[in-house]
């Protein structure tokens, strides 16, 4: 379907993709251009990451176009996001009422650990909502090693930091590829459930990805001690060596 959404209340969840402008895909660039209202999530000091992905598609659009910043505060209380989100939720709906379209931008893909979810389930029962897909974090890192996810029968599964050390075995153990999504914090403990299950060697550790800051580790060795940032991940595959062995049975 060709999204138009001019002269429509329309709320829109516009995948920017990982960190790499010139992977924000045509249809996000047009309604970005389109909408009456911008929103995104931005820190205390109003420094939004994915506003900064959509900057090129930001610049030329009119200068009626307003933004709604949704200040998301960094404690680990999910009180105070579903707070951030409820009051956020309410700005967009006024906009909405108002009879204005509304684009939010999310890093990555807006339904894959988007942060959109959270606002399109405290308004999809009384607006009219859309989604566009984006290039999430994960196809962009295969992408940066040039390493298929999955071939043949390979099972994958994608998991986050925040889950128990166990539960990262029992994944590591079962599945042929692996994603370990929102690193950061969970390093350590991801570190030593990939030594537990003896997949250190299959491990590969990025960080903002698509970004001029991306970095790219291979050796599992060189992470331990420090925490990692927020955007940041893990890629477990089986070696190319497995690959070439299973092909052939």
């Amino acid at each position: 379907m060709n999204t138009t959404i001019s002269s429509q209340a329309i709320f829109v969840g516009v995948g920017v993709g990982p960190g790499d402008p010139e992977l924000l895909t045509l249809k996000a660039y047009r309604l970005i251009q389109q909408a009456d209202v911008i929103s995104y999530i931005a820190n205390a000091k109003g420094d939004s990451q994915a506003k900064k992905i959509a900057a090129l598609a930001l610049q030329d659009v009119s200068k009626d176009q307003c933004h709604i910043p949704v200040v998301m505060p960094m404690a680990e209380d999910r009180s105070a996001a579903n707070e951030a989100y409820d009051q956020a939720a309410k700005a967009i709906a006024l906009a909405l009422t108002a009879g204005k379209s509304v684009v939010f931008l999310c890093e990555g893909d807006p339904l894959f650990f988007g942060s959109f979810a959270y606002l399109l389930e405290r308004l999809e029962d009384e607006f009219s909502c859309q989604v566009v897909p984006g290039i999430s974090s994960v196809h962009a890192a295969s992408a940066a090693l040039k390493i298929p996810l999955t071939m043949l029968k390979e099972s994958f599964a994608v998991v986050s930091g925040r889950h128990s050390e166990q539960q990262l075995r029992e994944t590591l153990t079962a599945h042929d590829s692996v994603v370990i999504m929102k690193a950061g914090r969970s390093r350590q403990r991801i570190l030593q459930a990939l030594t537990d299950t003896g997949r250190s060697n299959d491990a590969n550790y990025l960080e903002y990805i698509g970004r001029e800051q991306q970095h790219v580790e291979t050796d599992m060795s060189l992470l331990q001690g420090e925490a990692g940032p927020y955007f940041s991940l893990f890629v477990v595959t089986r070696s190319k060596a497995r690959r070439r062995l299973d092909s052939r049975l």
